[in-house]
């Protein structure tokens, strides 16, 4: 009997992973695993226990492999397999993130796909299993093997579907599977989820207390899924693509349909429809902060506070839909936030998570237009040098210089990025109340958060506010390891549902006010007017959203600025089919080797990208290659 590997992932309020076999000596088979329902139970933990640890940037691919944040060169103290995509390190012979193969460092996810079909075979062997818990146990192994074939498709492109596992005595030849084409891979995802939705055995909501199963598939998160996926086949890159001609079966169709098909978008409209409409049954909704009797707040940290959280809260947060608690923010939190006040401890924040200037320059200004297209910025004179006054204390240190870049932004600025003279609420000893003068940060040359050695500073001068939970607190002496919260990663939350509603409407319908609803709600809990207002009042061209063109690329910067750092943007250029344009440009920061403000905020270029054709499909890994001959690579590689 071929032997497995059992884990048993616990889902608890530390949101931490451990795993316990399931015999004592740690070998156990199909026939144990699946005759009580214990055992059964481990073994459906296991099929969880694939999923990325997005919550943690050395395994979260999507992090760090586009142009969102960047490290020192030589990186240190991180593990940067995936910077190193970003900096065109990728490669045939041992890929980088071989989620087909495992490794560098990632999931064999096809041996993920493997134990969900074991799982689902052998189940109704279970005798003491009541049939509601195994109905529900197999819709949730039926979703996780979609998400697995989703995971890989966006990497991959055309992958095989393993709708069941080979038999022990299958053939040489049936063995060598064969890659399917676009539309079948998401054709069969879609099926599962189809599957999994009709047959109303997944609970539309957690039962018993949220920590006891916090990250357990649920009916809305099995929409959301199925919006998502949708979204990506009807878009560019998956639909109407001419570039992989070549990409065919020995003997057969290609891999890619040149033909555009504009009723995949009419699809998705249906299907994020659908999930949004379901989730608000459940009541989901935006997020809101709802205060804290230990804070005291105003109106501005307020409404940064409605944003960071939204990502970093756990419980009682109604814009969440699926926790990944296969996920560590302890790190995360600590290598996103620069050291703000003098600390002996050496378990201090590191803040070598570093957003480039580009990121920073993506948020609109304060009248909810970007920096380039709003006609009262004067976008050449953004690196002149401005003081700060009394009146913008809760966003720039009172009396001290920064560039004109860091004034009149919007909200989601100040509550995701950190910069020299930016102030911070909370997160450390005596720093929650706006009463009081709030820390803030000091970057430059011989400062609190400058370079102290070779490694722990950021490498642009800018820091991620947005994943510090705020419960998270620094002590007096800067320890930041004695109080960090951790959070659950948020796979998916409704603000992406809602963008994603948005850009099918306008690529299925153009303009119309339903197009624009779902994107205005994300602008108004962000603090902004809405795409038409702003635009009419503020923008150089004030019709610009009244075109499908215009308000495409509207509702795709809103995208890289409300999920920013969640490692959407990765996937989002991938399926837009715009990596080639925007990941071939300088990454910058500013010249952190100085001391006073005019030589600090100059701009010093730390790499010039390269991004071609092949790079937006993984490589498969070339042993695998060898071995199947009929497993066709993807261009370029």
């Amino acid at each position: 009997m071929k032997k497995i590997s059992i884990c048993l992932l616990l889902f608890c309020t530390a949101i931490s992973c451990k795993y316990l076999d399931v015999v004592p000596d740690g070998i156990a088979t199909i026939d144990n695993a699946f005759t009580m329902r214990q055992s059964a139970e481990k073994f459906l933990f296991t099929c969880y226990s694939y999923m990325p640890q997005n919550g943690n940037m050395n395994t979260n691919l999507a992090f760090s492999a586009a142009d969102e944040i960047w490290h020192d060169d030589p990186p240190r103290d991180v593990n940067v397999t995936f910077y190193n995509i970003a900096r065109g390190l990728q490669n045939v012979a041992n890929p980088l993130g071989n989620y087909w193969s495992g490794g560098a460092p990632a999931e064999q996810l096809y041996i993920g796909i493997r134990d969900c079909n074991i799982f689902l075979e052998n189940i109704g062997r279970v005798r003491d299993l009541p049939e509601f818990e195994r109905k529900r146990w197999i819709a949730e192994v039926k979703f996780l093997k979609a998400y697995y074939h989703f995971f890989l498709f966006r990497l991959y492109g055309p992958i095989p579907v393993v709708r069941e596992n080979l038999p022990i005595s299958a053939t040489p030849e049936q063995v060598q599977v064969e890659r399917e084409p676009v539309d079948s891979c998401v054709s069969y995802i879609v099926q599962l989820l189809d599957e999994v939705i009709a047959e109303e055995n997944l609970p539309d909501k957690l039962a018993g207390t949220e920590a006891s199963e916090l990250g357990r598939i649920t009916k809305p998160i099995a929409y959301a899924l199925k919006a998502k996926v949708l979204v990506t086949a009807a878009s560019p890159f998956f639909n109407g693509n001419t570039d992989y001609g070549t990409l065919k079966l020995a003997k057969g169709p290609a891999l890619f349909d040149p033909n555009y098909k504009a009723e995949k978008w009419g699809a998705a409209v249906k299907a994020c429809q659908e999930a949004i409409d379901f989730c608000h049954s459940m009541g989901y909704g935006l997020y809101h902060f709802p205060g804290n009797f230990q804070y005291t707040l105003n109106d501005t940290i307020q409404k940064q506070l409605d944003i960071r959280a939204a990502l970093t809260s756990v419980f009682n947060n109604p814009e969440v839909i699926w926790h990944n608690t296969n996920s560590f923010t302890g790190d995360l939190q600590r290598w996103s936030m620069p050291l703000i006040a003098a600390g002996t401890s050496t378990a201090g924040p590191k803040g070598i998570l570093a957003p480039t200037l580009k990121m920073a320059e993506m948020y609109y200004t304060r009248n909810g237009v970007p920096i380039t297209e709003d006609k009262t910025f004067d976008y050449n004179r953004r690196f002149a040098l401005r003081k700060a006054v009394a009146a913008e204390r809760f966003y720039i240190k009172d009396g001290e210089e920064t560039v004109q870049l860091h004034f009149d932004r919007e909200p989601r600025f100040y509550a995701s990025i950190s910069f020299d003279r930016g102030t911070w609420f909370g997160n450390w000893v005596n720093n929650y109340d706006v009463t009081k003068t709030l820390h803030y940060v000091q970057i430059r040359f011989g400062e609190v958060a400058a370079r102290r050695g070779i490694s722990n500073y950021s490498v642009t001068g800018y820091g991620i506010k947005k994943l510090v939970n705020i419960e998270t607190s620094c002590a007096a002496d800067g320890n930041f390891t004695a109080n960090v919260q951790n959070y659950p990663w948020p796979e998916l939350r409704l603000a992406d549902l809602y963008l994603l509603y948005s850009e099918a409407l306008n690529e299925a319908n153009g303009y119309t006010p339903e197009t624009t609803k779902w994107i205005n709600l994300v602008r108004e809990r962000a603090g902004l007017g809405t795409v038409e207002t702003s635009w009419e009042t503020f923008a150089k061209d004030p019709l610009k959203y009244r075109n499908k063109e215009g308000l495409r690329d509207i509702i795709r910067r809103e995208r890289t600025i409300e999920l920013a750092f969640e490692g959407s943007r990765f996937y989002d250029l991938r399926r837009w089919k715009t990596a080639h344009l925007e990941l071939n440009s300088p990454i910058k920061g500013w010249d952190i080797t100085q001391k006073d403000a005019a030589s600090y905020y100059k701009e010093r270029l730390l790499f010039n990208q390269r991004y071609s054709l092949r790079d937006y499909l993984f490589p498969i890994q070339l042993s695998e290659v060898t071995i199947n001959p009929k497993l066709v690579q993807n261009p370029g590689w």
